[in-house]
């Protein structure tokens, strides 16, 4: 998570991006009935998509209050 936030804005829905595209090469695999190299593979790569969501939530709830705010 630490690295996420680290990440600017387009940096981070860059990473998001890439990491959709190696989960949607994972799922083309197990759909064409081939077991997958590594079967936890889908799973971290949906969690990483996920954390990489929350952070860009958490961002945009602090510009909503921060322009609430004044």
């Amino acid at each position: 998570m630490k690295e996420l936030r680290a990440l600017e804005e387009e940096e981070l829905y860059r990473k998001i991006g890439e990491i959709e595209n190696d989960l949607l090469r994972e799922r083309g695999i197990a759909a064409m009935g081939g077991a997958p190299p590594s079967p936890g593979r889908m799973r971290a790569l949906r969690t990483n998509v996920a954390r990489a969501l929350t952070v860009l939530g958490e961002r945009e709830r602090a510009a909503r209050a921060k322009s609430a705010a004044r």
